[in-house]
């Protein structure tokens, strides 16, 4: 029996059924960049009872204006491998499993197997992020989908929608066009930014990890977005509860 003095608030909020189903529930966030690690520890704090977080990458200087594990101290060291020990803190009877590798059919195949209860997408790179999207609709899993958190600042405009009603986002826009050729029309809930995007803040890549460019970001803008995420699921989980 778990000790969950530790959710008393939550409980407080939310009442005791619905917090016990939160700790019967698995969730998968697949990238632990600055959208997909702040969801993470949002689902862990949330009482979540089993978890599997998804990401092959390392920290990176560059990461350290706006994602939860990226620390001066840290460069080079495994995001999933620091954001596991730091869930399993905030939670040490947490059901964890984690995959330290980049998205590819196969993996994701062999992940989905087990069923997850819901999904937070947090991958930023368009290949990938295809491969999994299609995949999790064909197994009929539920899926929020993170669209672009870059070249904008105001986390006000955030809004959550289905696929097919998503604009001004050059991110979304690539996604739509790459699922429509899947046959995938709507039908995949998404956290996106109608705000207009600040063109000025693109630049090219070398093209590693399946990008070809990236838009500057601020601090808390993906941070808004991984929160945004994470009440998707932890809202639709407890509706499931009729009380």
């Amino acid at each position: 029996m778990q000790d969950l003095s530790w959710l008393s608030r939550t409980q407080l909020l939310i009442g005791e059924e619905k917090l016990q189903h939160l700790t019967h529930q698995h969730v998968m966030v697949v990238g632990l960049g600055g959208v997909g690690s702040y969801a993470a520890e949002f689902i862990a704090r949330s009482g979540i009872g089993r978890m599997t977080i998804i990401d092959g990458d390392v920290v990176d200087p560059t990461n350290r204006n706006r994602q939860l594990p990226a620390l001066a101290t840290n460069h080079g060291e495994s995001k999933a491998l620091i954001m596991a020990d730091r869930l399993k803190s905030i939670n040490p009877e947490l059901d964890l499993s984690v995959v330290r590798s980049f998205v590819n059919p196969e993996m994701v195949e062999e992940q989905l197997k087990n069923q997850p209860d819901y999904v937070i997408d947090a991958i930023d790179s368009i290949t990938p992020k295809i491969t999994f999207l299609k995949l999790a609709y064909a197994a009929r899993i539920k899926v929020v989908s993170s669209m672009g958190a870059g070249a904008k600042l105001d986390p006000t405009q955030l809004q959550v929608v289905d696929i097919s009603k998503t604009y001004n986002c050059p991110f979304a826009q690539q996604i739509r066009k790459n699922l429509k050729t899947a046959g995938i029309y709507k039908g995949i809930k998404v956290v996106f930014s109608p705000e207009k995007p600040i063109k000025e803040s693109l630049m090219l890549t070398d093209g590693k990890n399946f990008k070809k460019s990236a838009y500057g970001t601020i601090s808390y803008l993906p941070a808004v977005f991984g929160a945004v995420a994470a009440s998707v699921v932890i809202r639709d989980l407890i509706n499931e509860i009729k009380c």
